[in-house]
């Protein structure tokens, strides 16, 4: 993994890619690059420009995320599990040689019909969000960007770098005949095929997708809990961001990413934010950390979203033979 960032504030999008670009040590978009931007389904060319249309690309940046002019580029939608499935995407692109590095990448920003949208179902919750919490009573949405580099291990040698993170494995499933998000089965087959092709027996942390509604952190824990207890795990310690910046939605895996990243570098995992009443939990499987510091080598990441888009990925230490 060549470059991970995400931002807040205005042109968001630009300011994530341009981060992503310099964690890379990369001057530009690589012209053989591969562009994967994730999101809503964008309106065609001749669809006439909204005042809200207007104001949101003033907040995530000028043209095609501002900095990015792809030699080819793709549009992934797949619901709040976008930014995981987009890594999936570009991580097998890069493996069968269709590009030697990719770029994922994406925005979101507060409007009148995502807020709506989720209100109208019922996820909302007026105060802050508190994932895990007995208490929690749903969602807070936020804004911002964030953006992934993927290299080839052998470009990164080939300019002199030596990544030291591997996104080791990747699950993704589409479970159309649940709409609801973060359905326990899913959940556990994600978790357990993303393991499976990362080569990992033990996970030090799991970043979960959390965002605060009653069912689906509970589905997430139980179906954590399951692929912890099949694995004979323990003490597998379980965070999210969400009570902190809110959701993010479809870029919020990005946000996942980059918080378990500086996990694994740093061995600090952060608390979830406004976790005052924890869930039961079998917590000699799964502890939900307030504070938590200890060597990490394996981490997971959850996506999950309506229409039934589920996504897992497990970063690792260290560089590897293969992107």
């Amino acid at each position: 993994m060549g470059g991970l960032a995400c931002a807040s504030g205005g042109s968001c999008g630009s300011a994530a890619v341009g981060e992503a670009l310099r964690a890379a040590r990369l001057p530009a978009v690589p012209h053989d690059a591969l562009v994967v931007l994730v999101g809503q389904a964008p309106l065609p060319a001749d669809e006439p420009a909204t005042p809200l249309d207007a104001e949101e690309r003033e907040f995530l940046g000028p043209g095609p995320l501002g900095v990015l002019r792809p030699g080819k580029s793709v549009h992934l939608t797949h619901a709040c599990a976008s930014a995981l499935f987009a890594i999936a995407f570009a991580r097998e692109a890069l493996r069968e040689g269709a590009a030697p590095v990719a770029v994922v990448a994406g925005a979101t920003a507060l409007n009148h019909y995502e807020y709506a949208s989720m209100d109208v179902v019922r996820a909302v919750d007026r105060a802050a969000a508190r994932p895990f919490d007995k208490e929690r009573a749903g969602i807070s949405l936020g804004e911002g960007g964030g953006a992934v580099i993927l290299e080839s291990a052998q470009r990164a040698r080939a300019r002199g770098l030596a990544a030291d993170l591997v996104v080791a494995g990747c699950g993704t499933r589409v479970a159309a005949a649940k709409s609801v998000a973060s359905d326990e089965t899913s959940v556990a087959d994600c978790l357990r095929e993303a393991m499976s092709d990362a080569g990992a027996d033990h996970l030090d942390h799991v970043h979960a997708h959390a965002t605060g509604t009653p069912q689906g952190d509970t589905a997430e824990l139980r179906a954590i809990e399951a692929v912890a207890a099949q694995a004979s795990l323990r003490d597998v310690p379980v965070s999210s961001h969400k009570g902190a910046i809110g959701h993010l939605l479809h870029i919020s895996g990005a946000v996942g990413l980059a918080a378990a990243s500086q996990s694994l570098r740093t061995g600090i995992i952060p608390p979830t934010a406004g976790l005052v009443t924890p869930e039961a939990t079998h917590r000699v499987r799964l502890p939900l950390v307030s504070e938590h510091a200890s060597p990490l080598t394996v981490v997971a990441v959850n996506s999950f979203g309506f229409g039934g888009n589920n996504a897992s990925v497990v970063l690792r230490t260290g560089a590897s033979s293969r992107p």
